[in-house]
């Protein structure tokens, strides 16, 4: 991987903050999500969340500043040891590598890691998996489990709790890749992202939803049915209803653990028939008395 900070965008000296900032906006714009398909977009967002995996853990970026880390974790010595090999193999003798008078390969690494380097070959835990997850409201509100197939072939249960959000992210621990040198296995962040819905829309934990309904339920009254996350449910019109009342059924928003439950928020809306209504027409005729005039004035319309 190249070098951490000019993958990101930043100095070396930059905050915690500059790095979170300038992730986030690279990350943004190069998710599979914004493009499907660009490979080469998301051979952009791997190296960008690598890099930020590592700087964001400030041990192994105080590692990597002293040179004792790859960017992509590695013990540096590692590669320092293979350089090595590699050049007594060209030399065609061991003995000819050195490294100044009466050196060797351990004093290097002595030099470099104090007396006793192989005390400085720790563990470290594998690289986290990403992958995104689409679900519907409905799926999302009330919880559900999901088998998803992730890098080599491998299968895993999801279990999306009830409540869950757009953006929640949710950890399978140790389903990740093998750690370095015996370290713990990585993770799996798996992001859910709601499918659009027909005619839910989702504030916080409440749900939104617009009922049309006919000039005679809005002026005499009426039990209307609308649906919600959990089935269908019985819905009064009061009479001489406008459009844009706001009904609230409480609890009926998403529920997550732990959390008060939102609520389902109807707006009701009056709409006139499709086709002309002759007779709806010659009653308004001799009904209408200037009403919306009197309403606009009231705002301060002025007709």
């Amino acid at each position: 991987m190249k070098d951490p900070y000019s993958v990101i965008g930043v100095s070396k000296n930059a905050t915690v903050a500059d790095i979170k900032k300038a992730y986030r906006g690279l990350a943004k714009k190069l998710h599979p999500d914004v493009n499907p398909g660009d490979t080469s977009v998301e051979k952009r967002f791997k190296e960008v969340s690598e890099a930020y995996r590592l700087l964001s853990d400030s041990e192994q970026r105080a590692k990597f500043d002293r040179g004792e880390i790859n960017p992509d974790g590695s013990p540096a010595y590692e590669n320092l040891f293979r350089t090595n090999q590699g050049a007594r193999h060209r030399s065609g003798s061991e003995s000819t590598f050195s490294f100044g008078q009466g050196g060797s390969d351990f004093d290097l690494f002595s030099d470099l890691f104090g007396n006793n380097a192989s005390q400085r070959r720790r563990p470290s835990k594998g690289r986290n998996l990403s992958f995104t997850l689409n679900v519907s409201l409905e799926d999302a509100a009330k919880g559900l489990k999901h088998r998803i197939k992730i890098s080599g072939n491998k299968v895993l249960d999801v279990k999306v709790p009830p409540g869950t959000k757009d953006g929640q992210v949710l950890r399978l621990k140790g389903q990740g890749e093998p750690g370095i040198l015996g370290g713990s296995l990585g993770d799996v962040m798996v992001t859910i992202r709601l499918d659009t819905h027909p005619f839910f829309t989702l504030n916080g934990h409440d749900i939104h939803l617009v009922a049309p309904i006919s000039l005679d339920e809005a002026v005499l009254g009426a039990k209307i049915t609308v649906p919600t996350v959990d089935g269908k449910v019985a819905l009064n019109v009061p009479k001489n209803t406008s459009s844009g009342l706001k009904l609230r059924l409480r609890g009926k928003g998403l529920a997550p653990k732990g959390k008060k439950a939102g609520d389902l928020i109807v707006t009701l809306n009056i709409v006139l028939p499709d086709t002309v209504d002759l007779e709806l027409e010659a009653f308004i005729s001799k009904w209408s008395g200037g009403e919306g005039k009197k309403f606009r004035k009231k705002l301060g319309f002025n007709d």
